[in-house]
Formats: structure tokens, sequence, C-alpha cells
């Protein structure tokens, strides 16, 4: 048994099982793909359910893949222990109704112990108690001693997920020795962890009701899964997961910024493997297209990042850190995820900006955390209330998670069922808005469509085609025929119609039978059919019609336009900003191009300006636009761009614009002269590090042009000018007599308050030996209020102010006390505070001056009569 690096393990393992007539898929994302059931991909099996569950069809009976995983139920652990991870590599080998127990247990043992050279001494069985088979198996063909082969029950050795395929499981397990503690039966061998589980073989062989009846299954499949991380601690004799080579090599970089080493100390030693695990998991999650966000898998992204940042301070690291060790995990995982190199830059980008935003407000969080921590423990309380939760993650942006961990830390409890409580009124609107969006998809939930998939001509015809009605259904049910007025879905075997995909929408039109027809609203596509959503207008529709399938043309032709355009803008916002810049959704339609794309700040109106020239220079070039269906490796080397999380077959689609090669299965012009023209009309934010262009092309630019028309000229026409070019003159010189005017009214104002502010001063009342003046003042903005504030503050005698401004309706407080008045304990944020809560409004600040809004302006003058009450209580 020699030590292997890990890299090597993973091809050792899957070069072993494709010599066994197994395909080697690549790891799917750990976005999962189609299963709602899912945050993130977290065994080797989840992307393969599908094919277990016949939904589709595998491309081979026989499968072998290295799945990148995650799981964060533990997350909290990681670190505390050196056990817990959230990211790992599962190796596995699959059978879809081909080999069964005896190739599943004889391969797993010949790579054990013949390819890696394990041996056998040290290896232990498990099987499930009344699996009879799997131990003849085990003990008559493999030669495995009988005291070795473990019985276990169905907690431990039965694999079952509701209702469904399910069956007994056998583990491998590994013997590490003495070190690890004494042998005096597997089971306490296990407890100590000197024998640990290596690999799992699931024999999926019945088909359970969820009631506890099993029925034999006629087609029986195979699922196994071995940890590569825990395969490595075997062959690298070491006792973790941090200590396996690549894993360590993070960590050492990790020290390096850190100035630690590890095994020193033991709450270093924590920080270091909090940091290792996360930028692991953070560093794949971004490369599979996860944006750090407050929602679902992006809040995982989020909470890992700032966890892993917090470690980094408490390690004394005073900089954004994270995106430097980004490099050492590409380099470590670059072998078998190549992606990761590619997508480089973006990667540390994404976890720079977060890590950067987090440490803006972190300070703050924790220092707002600490003044309440430090409250409970002298007022001798165990809990930290979820009001207090909330506010830190409301306002500071500070993690609950962090909030629980720093409090545990403190032997301190969050009030987290509160915390919740408030979460949940906060987001009431938005989830019920997302509710109502995923409830719009009836169509492609509902029908199950029992046909042969589509054929789809639209590439090459993009006028009519002759098609047969193959189905039928109204409200979710086929039938055989539709009247005028029914809304229908149909079924055609074949099609012209795009159905919506990739952020192009689908076709619209007509289907013809005769004086028959059916207009054609939406096309949308479920496993392979193309759904279109229909009205019969006129007569009726029955399966088994010919139609006429005839798409609205010029609606395409200004769909296409639009597609082509946003691959040249992704090329040019690349040229422009850099190569940070990708895909992160688009929405292309007859009107317009709107694509979204990861960037950190709002583009330069120069920026804008290159880009949109740049756009416009390629569709003067009139270049070529070739599509081309090609193996996906072929398409990697011509550097065809991905959408980023989207899972690809070894065939994809590649569409080439002269410097622009990407990925897409859209419908596009021939030649980018045919776009026209190109023009920008917006440039905005739609999430953190996401903005959003929108742009017109072709006619759509010259309808752009006639709006400006139109407003230019009703614009000179209200200013009585008969020449336009004399506008922009016009509204300059309107603009600067319009501020000189402010100027003078300013000025104005400033005298009359002035006056006003002499006579309040005259008629101040004293109090132990300070001035008390208070004036509630009409049409007077906050600006105003602070000038009138300020003279007084600058008195050398002792005085305190308060000023009550009405502007519309909107009322504002402003205190000042002078330096002389707060030697005696007049605190301006106290009193305005304490006052304007009279009108039910908020506010406060320094001692010398402070501003708070008035609730209700109408109880503004009770709140002034108790001006010298209140800072009687500061000054008496």
């Amino acid at each position: 048994m020699q030590w292997t690096g890990l890299n090597e393990l993973r091809e050792k393992y899957l070069s072993f099982f494709e010599s066994k007539s197994h395909t080697r898929m690549a790891s799917a994302s750990l976005v999962p793909q189609g299963d709602k059931s899912l945050l993130l991909i977290n065994s080797g099996m989840a992307p393969l359910k599908k094919f277990f569950l016949g939904q589709a069809v595998p491309p081979n009976k026989r499968v072998t893949t290295c799945q990148k995983c995650i799981r964060t139920p533990d997350i909290e652990r990681v670190g505390k222990t050196a056990r817990h991870g959230t990211y790992f590599e599962m190796l596995g080998n699959f059978s879809f109704g081909d080999y069964f127990k005896t190739e599943a247990i004889e391969w797993a043992w010949e790579f054990l112990t013949k390819v890696l050279e394990i041996p056998a001494e040290k290896l232990w069985i498990t099987i499930f108690e009344s699996d009879d088979e799997a131990e003849q198996i085990w003990e008559n063909k493999i030669g495995i001693p009988h005291d070795r082969i473990i019985r276990l029950g169905k907690a431990d050795n039965f694999w079952e997920h509701g209702s469904g395929p399910c069956g007994p499981c056998s583990e491998i397990h590994f013997d590490r020795g003495d070190s690890y503690g004494p042998f005096e039966s597997f089971e306490q061998a296990s407890d100590c962890d000197r024998v640990i589980e290596i690999w799992n073989l699931v024999f999926s062989q019945f088909d359970s009701d969820g009631n506890g009846h099993y029925a034999e299954m006629a087609s029986k499949n195979i699922d196994t899964g071995m940890g590569l991380e825990r395969l490595a601690c075997v062959m690298q004799g070491v006792d973790n997961l941090f200590e396996v080579d690549t894993v360590q090599n993070i960590m050492k970089h990790i020290s390096s910024i850190a100035g630690v080493e590890y095994k020193k100390n033991e709450k270093t030693d924590i920080s270091l493997r909090v940091i290792t695990d996360h930028i692991r998991s953070t560093t794949f999650m971004v490369g599979d297209g996860i944006m750090p966000s407050n929602e679902g898998r992006g809040y995982v992204l989020r909470r890992l990042l700032r966890r892993a940042a917090r470690h980094g301070r408490m390690l004394g690291i005073d900089r954004p850190f994270l995106c430097e060790v980004c490099d050492t995990v590409i380099k470590e995982n670059e072998i078998a995820y190549p992606e990761l190199a590619e997508k480089r830059e973006y990667i540390k980008k994404i976890i720079g900006v977060e890590e950067e935003a987090f440490a803006k407000t972190v300070d703050k969080g924790s220092e707002l955390l600490t003044q309440f921590t430090d409250k409970l423990i002298a007022d001798g309380k165990d809990t930290l209330s979820g009001d207090d939760a909330f506010k830190l993650s409301d306002t500071y942006g500070f993690p609950i998670d962090l909030t629980i961990e720093i409090c545990e830390e403190k032997n301190l409890k969050v009030d987290t069922e509160k915390f919740a409580e408030l979460v949940k009124l906060q987001r009431e609107t938005a989830r019920a808005d997302h509710l109502a969006k995923a409830g719009s998809s009836w169509a492609d939930n509902s029908i199950k469509v029992e046909a042969p998939a589509t054929i789809f001509t639209g590439y090459t015809s993009f006028d009519t085609t002759d098609a047969e009605i193959l189905a039928i259904y109204k409200n979710g049910e086929e039938v055989e025929t539709a009247s005028e007025g029914d809304d229908v879905v149909i079924v055609l075997d074949v099609t012209p119609f795009y159905a919506e995909s990739g952020g192009q929408v689908g076709d619209t039109g007509a289907l013809i039978f005769g004086e028959n027809i059916a207009s054609v609203d939406d096309t949308i596509k479920s496993e392979g059919h193309f759904l279109h959503i229909s009205t019969i207008e006129q007569g009726s529709l029955s399966k088994g019609d010919k139609v006429l399938a005839q798409i609205d043309k010029q609606r395409r032709l200004a769909i296409m336009r639009n597609h082509t355009t946003a691959h040249l803008l992704q090329n040019a916002l690349r040229t422009v900003l850099g190569e940070h810049v990708h895909q992160a959704g688009q929405l292309v339609n007859e009107k317009n191009c709107r694509f979204d794309f990861s960037h950190f700040s709002a583009m330069t109106a120069d920026e804008i300006s290159r880009v949109e020239e740049i756009v416009n220079d390629e569709i003067m070039g009139a270049f070529p636009v070739t599509m081309e269906e090609m193996p996906i490796e072929a398409a990697r080397k011509m550097g065809a761009m991905a959408l980023f999380g989207e899972k690809y077959g070894d065939t994809v689609r590649v569409v080439t614009a002269d410097k622009s090669v990407e990925f897409c299965g859209g419908t596009h012009v021939s030649n980018t002269s045919q776009i026209g023209l190109f023009k920008i009309v917006s440039e905005s934010s739609v999430a953190a590090g996401v903005r959003r262009i929108e742009a017109v092309t072709g006619l759509g630019v010259i309808g752009l042009l006639n709006d400006y028309r139109d407003t230019i000229e009703k614009s000179a026409k209200a200013l009585k000018l008969t020449n336009i070019s004399e506008l922009s003159e016009k509204c300059f010189s309107m603009a600067a007599e319009s501020k000189e005017k402010d100027r003078k009214l300013e000025s104005l104002n400033q005298q009359i308050a002035n006056a006003k502010l002499a006579s309040i001063i005259e008629n101040a009342e004293e109090i132990n030996g300070i001035r008390i003046a208070s004036a509630k003042l009409e049409d007077t903005a906050p600006d105003m209020l602070r000038k009138l504030g300020d003279s007084i503050k600058d008195k050398n005698e002792a005085a305190v102010a308060l000023f009550a401004g009405i502007n519309g309706e909107k009322g504002t407080f402003y205190c000042v006390c002078t330096p002389e008045a707060v030697k005696k304990g007049a605190n301006a944020g106290k009193i305005v505070k304490e006052t304007a809560a009279l009108t039910g409004g908020k506010g406060g600040g320094k001692p010398d001056s402070a501003m708070a809004g008035a609730g209700n302006i109408a109880e503004i003058d009770k709140a002034l009569a108790k001006f010298k009450e209140i800072v009687n209580k500061f000054i008496a």
C-alpha cells in the first residue's frame, strides 16, 4: 500500500471502472438540474436520480463519476472537530439494470486490494442482517472470513428514502490500527474511529410503498459511494481530511497569510480548519454560477464566506484574503476541474467583493453585539432577544449564524424563534410573489405527454411547416377535440415554433387546418415535447389533424436580431470591463434585449459608449453568424463560453459571430449586418454584483430615435422655441436663472430667520444659568434648521435651543446645545429623541447637535410645550 495523492486516486478509480465498460461522466454542477427537492448536490447519486427513476436514459447502463458535493447540516461543527466538512467529492460506480451484487462486490474488492494494494486483513465488511446473498458472495467468492462479516440492522445497512426504489447495503471498513485504540469488538473499534467506513455498496432491489411493503424489482440497480477525501486519508496514513495533500496545501497558504502554524494552538486550529473547508466550498459554488444572496443556495454561499472571513479576523488577518487563497484551491483541483482555471478571475472577483462588503459591516455589527452581550452578562441574563438579533442582521448585515456562534462562545443563547418571526414578516410579500410566479408554470407540471419527442425545424425554417397534432390538452387533461374559444395546449410531431429557453421567449403564430385556426400565444418545452399554448379562434381542431404550423415571422426575426446582439454585447462587455463579466441572465424578445451580467459597479458613460461602439462595429462589419453542433470538448478547445451553472450534454450547439463564440440553443441571424443598429437604453443594478443592460436593435432603434425626437419637439414647443437646436442652450439658461433665484430666496429666508432668531433668543427663559429657547417654523427645510441652530451653537453663553420645522407634510426637530450648556449636562441627542417621541417620531445625535423626524406634525405644539420640562431633567 503506497502513499497516493488525492488527484491520482480520483483518476485511478475512474480509469478502473472505465476498464469495466463504464462510461465516465463529468461531475454535475453543484446546482441541481430539475430537482427541486435539493438546494445543492449532496451525493454522487443525486444528479443520476433521473436515470434510476426512468425519467431519462443514461449514456450507458454502466456509469462512473466523481461528484463534487456540499452538505451543510453540521456547519457549526466544522472547525471545532477535524471530522466535519462541507465540501467533499464522492466516487461512485452505477448500474442501471445491468450488473448487480456479484460484480459490484468483486470490483470493489479488486480496486481496493489489487489496484490500491490495501492489505485484505485491514478490511472489514458489514451487510444487512437478512442479506444472505451478499454474505455468500463475500465469504465464498471473495474469501472473507465469516467472523469479519458483520450483520447490522436497517438503521445501518438499508438504504431507503420514503417510497420507491430501495435496498440493502454492504459497507467496506478500514482498520487504522492500534494507534487509534484497542480492538475489542467491531462496534467498539468503530465508536473510537479505529475502524472507519470507506465504501458503501447499495443494492437497489426493492420497490417500497412507504408502508413497510417491499416488492422485488425486475430491473435491479447498483449505487455505490466512496468519499475521495476519506480514501485519501487511508492511502496517505493521515488522521483526517485536513491533512490530505491537496487540502493541506490550501491550509498552508492560509497559515502563511495569518502567520500561524497548524497543530500549535487549538483555537487557531479551529479557525484554520473553518477557512480551509469553507474556501473549498465557496470556490466551487461560485465556479458553478452561485451568487451570494439572502435566499436559498446564495445564502449558503454568503454564510460560508462570512464565517470564513470572521475566522480570518480571529487569526489577525485584517484585510480581504480569501480571494488570494482561491488561487491555491484552483491549483489543487484544476486537473479534474479545468473550468475553475477558466473562471479564475470571475471566482476571485465574486469572493473578493463579498468579503469586502462584509468587512464594511462586520466591525459595526461585532461592536453592537458586544454591547448586547456585555449587558446581558452584567444583568445576569443568558438569552439575546430576537429583536436585537434581527437588528444586527437587518441593519448591519450581520448573519444570524455568526450571532449564534459568537453568543455560544460566551455561553449565551439567542431567541431564534422571535428572530424567525421577524424575518418571516419582512419576507412575506416577497415570498408570496415568488410562490405566485412559481405557480404560473402549470403547463409543464401537470401535462405528461405520451408521444415521441417533438422534432424542431425552426433553426432553418422560420415560416411554415406541415405538422400533425399528436395530443391536445385542456385544463391539464387530454382531449380528442377542442372547439372555438377553448384555451388548450397542443403537441405536434414537428414544429417550427421555438420553445422558451435560455432567455429567448417562445414563438407565437397560428396552427391552421382549412378554415379551422388556433392562435399560438406562447411555446414552452417539457421533457422533449414542445407545448403550444393556444386558443381555438375559429372552428375546431382534433388529434390527428394535419395542420400548417405558421410562426409570426416578423416577430421571430426581431427576436433573432436581439438574441445575436446579446452575444455581441457579452463579448463587448468583457472587452471593456474585463473577463470577470459573465451572463447572469437574459431576456430576448421582439422588443428589446435585456442582458444581466456580473459586474460590481455602475458603468460610466464612457464605458457604455465604448460597448455600443464595439457592438455597432461588429454589425457594420457584416460578419457571418454560424451555428454548429460539435462534441463538448471540441467546443471548449475553441474557447466557447458556457452559461454558468448550466449542464450540457456530450454534444453542444456553438454559435459564432466574429469574436463571440458561445454555447447556445437559440435562434440567430445569419449575418451581423441583419441586426441593423444597436443602442443601449439603460444600465442599472438588479442585485449585488449583477448589472443589467436594456438595449434595442434594428427598427427598435428607429422607434427610440422617434421617441427622442418627439420629446425634443414637445420640449421646444413648451419653451416657445422655433429652432430645436437652441433647446440645450435655453435649458442651461433656465437652469442658471433658477439657481440664481434659489440663491436669492435662500438669502431672503436667512434674513427672515435671523430676525426670528434674534427675537427667540431675546425672549428665551433662563434655567440654572442656561437660556432655553424653542420655536416652530413653517415652510422650513431641515437645512435651514441646521443653519439656524449652528448660529446659536457658536455662541459663548450657555444655551439650549430646539427648532421644529414644517415643510409640507413633514416635520423635523433640530436641537443644539452650546459648549457651556453641554458642560452643565445638556445633551442634544437625548433631548431631541425624547421630544420627537411625543409626536411618534424618532431620531438622535451628538450632545451638541441632533436631529429627529416628527411623527404626527399635529402634535408638534404639544411637544414644544414639554421642551423646557425635558431640558430640566438634564441640567437640574
